[in-house]
């Protein structure tokens, strides 16, 4: 619209320029041309007569119009594109992309508790209510608004009998409207809910496909999947069901609205009686008598009145249920996270010559221990295996060390600083972890490798490999670091994929490393070459292994016992093996014989 104002005021001022040219017989050059442009004929600008000029400048202003009208629809037009395709999907990326970096900074308690379809569905489904809410509940009902009193104010010209029979309409459609909204409300969250499940039923079995197929479960996920798409299907059926109910009560009322409104404009029409306002404001209504023009008039506006009422109550029962998938949107942005950053904290300093637990106590639950008064020191240049029963709390362990969570109460330092003195950014660029489930990607080997890794250079990649004895089997695959891997890193064997994972969190050659069951899926011989390594690379660092392996165990520094959330032990393979009674020596036994000592 402004691009189209601009070219008209554009025009109009060319116009007048031209009118005075033309009619004052001035000899311009562009104005020669541009004549024979308009028309040929006439050879010589200054040479025109009366009629002849008024023919140019007819014909001029009529151009002028016709190129302003189609300014003004191309910039309506671009107007409404750049609105749908760019504005509005701007706030809608911009919304996604927000929810996505919230909950990637939400703590693994939340994480842990979430279903991954469920934030899919958030994310892609219900983010979008924010584009569609801002021109169904914004922009048409202030167009749609403004009709209706228009329309409202026509009627109490006419008549102030049809005007209190309008407005008296409007009551029990607001009722009804009032009474199903709380229904509309619960089943629009119901059916969003249903539609979330079905969608994380469907990363459930894609992401659990090769177990559905081993198990012979496939027909379980299909009952399961069949189960909740007819929920789905359910809760969307009686939605709709509701709103029908709604709209055929709200039609009811408008029809016997109009039905009476019809009867006594008729009966005034045959008497001929006066209209309440149309003398005074015969320049709007035009109609000083009921006559059949001022009954058709009427009931046009009435007909308008009553489909303006529709409209605004169909956009509100509208409005709920985008308002519900606008409050499923925002809830991951509500969402705070549990680890915060101090004010004023520092980056985590390097070399890391010392981390060490002090009293340590955390639970997941409330009431419900995981760790308790944990006390723990790993220096740098040692091995620190940490071992205990499944459930002992080794991972949780390690995750406060990450700050993936904070402890209830204690403290862990590093160099003798707390932990939450420094930037959350800088405690993860310093840790590297290699986790039990060796996630890889459908990219290159190079590419799995140095992952996450910022700058991190062919060669570097290469070292990392050989460190984990993945250079072997690299060097056989058709085109060596550059092969494309399948789905999840599917063409590898487990343990190639676990030495993978591996050289993921060496090639990032950080201070502290973390290894969760590096070498469960290893042969014996694989096993003592990769733990070798890592030994030699690992002599400025503190390391960290979980594991059950006793191969493992017994090349570690020092041992760390835990049981039921408590170090009981910590030590060398042979000074806890020197303990009669000891839990370490009880787990070995158990580890390599079944029985207890």
């Amino acid at each position: 619209m402004v691009i189209g104002l601009i070219a008209g005021y554009v025009t109009i001022t060319g116009v007048d320029l031209f009118t005075n040219a033309v009619l004052n017989g001035q000899p311009i050059a562009p104005l020669q041309r541009l004549v024979l442009l308009l028309d040929p004929s006439y050879v010589d600008a200054t040479a025109l007569t009366a009629d002849q000029r008024t023919t140019i400048l007819v014909r001029l202003i009529l151009y002028a119009v016709a190129f302003t009208l189609l300014i003004r629809m191309l910039a309506d037009s671009l107007g409404v594109v750049y609105w749908e395709t760019w504005i509005a999907q701007a706030i809608n990326q911009h919304l996604r992309v927000k929810m996505i970096e919230n909950a990637e900074h939400l703590s693994l308690r939340y994480q842990s508790h979430a279903r991954t379809g469920d934030a899919i569905y958030r994310v892609f489904q219900d983010s979008r209510m924010i584009s569609n809410i801002i021109a169904t509940i914004i922009l048409d009902p202030l167009e749609q608004g403004a009709g209706m009193l228009g329309a409202f104010v026509i009627i109490w010209f006419f008549s102030p009998v049809l005007g209190t029979i309008f407005t008296l309409a409007f009551i029990p459609i607001f009722l009804a409207v009032m009474w199903w909204t709380p229904r509309i409300q619960r089943l629009s969250w119901l059916s969003r809910q249903s539609n979330s499940d079905v969608t994380s039923r469907i990363q459930e079995v894609a992401a659990s496909i090769r177990v559905l197929k081993a198990n012979q479960a496939e027909d379980l996920a299909v009952a399961r999947f069949d189960r909740d798409s007819r929920a789905a299907l359910d809760y969307a059926y009686y939605l709709r069901l509701e709103i029908m109910l709604l709209l055929i009560t709200m039609s009811t009322i408008a029809g016997a609205t109009l039905i009476g409104a019809d009867y006594l404009m008729a009966n005034w029409t045959v008497l001929e009686d006066p209209t309440f306002l149309g003398g005074v404001f015969a320049f709007i209504l035009t109609f000083t008598i009921w006559n059949f023009g001022a009954f058709q008039a009427a009931r046009e506006n009435n007909g308008e009145l009553i489909g303006k009422y529709g409209f605004m109550f169909t956009t509100w029962v509208r409005a709920i249920d985008m308002a519900m998938g606008l409050n499923r949107a925002y809830y991951l942005l509500d969402l705070k996270p549990d680890v915060v950053e101090a004010e004023g904290a520092v980056p985590m300093p390097t070399p890391v010559a010392e981390v060490r637990y002090e009293g340590v106590s955390f639970a997941y639950d409330a009431g419900v221990p995981v760790l308790a008064d944990v006390n723990l020191t790993a220096r740098a240049g040692r091995t620190t295996a940490i071992v205990g029963a499944t459930g002992a709390g080794k991972s949780t362990l390690m995750s406060l060390l990450l700050r993936l969570y904070d402890p209830d109460a204690g403290s862990i330092r590093v160099n003798g600083v707390p932990l939450d003195r420094f930037t959350i950014d800088s405690i993860r660029t310093n840790i590297a972890i290699a986790l039990q489930q060796n996630v890889l990607f459908a990219a290159t080997v190079a590419d799995n490798i140095g992952y996450a890794a910022t700058g991190v250079t062919r060669e570097q990649v290469q070292h990392a490999a050989e460190v984990v004895c993945a250079d072997g089997f690299i060097a056989e695959m058709a085109n060596g670091y550059d092969t494309e891997l399948g789905e999840r890193g599917g063409k590898l064997s487990t343990g190639q994929r676990q030495r993978l994972s591996i050289a993921r969190a060496v090639v990032r050659d950080t201070p502290i490393l973390i290894l969760d069951e590096p070498t469960a899926s290893l042969d014996a011989e694989t096993e003592q070459q990769v733990l070798a390594n890592l030994a030699d690379w690992g002599r400025e660092r503190v390391l960290f292994v979980i594991t059950h392996r006793l191969s493992t165990i017994r090349n570690a520094d020092q041992i760390a016992f835990l049981n039921d959330g408590r170090i009981t032990e910590v030590g060398t393979h042979d000074e806890l093996m020197a303990r009669a009674n000891g839990d370490y020596r009880r787990f070995v036994a158990q580890e390599t014989q079944g029985t207890a000592v």
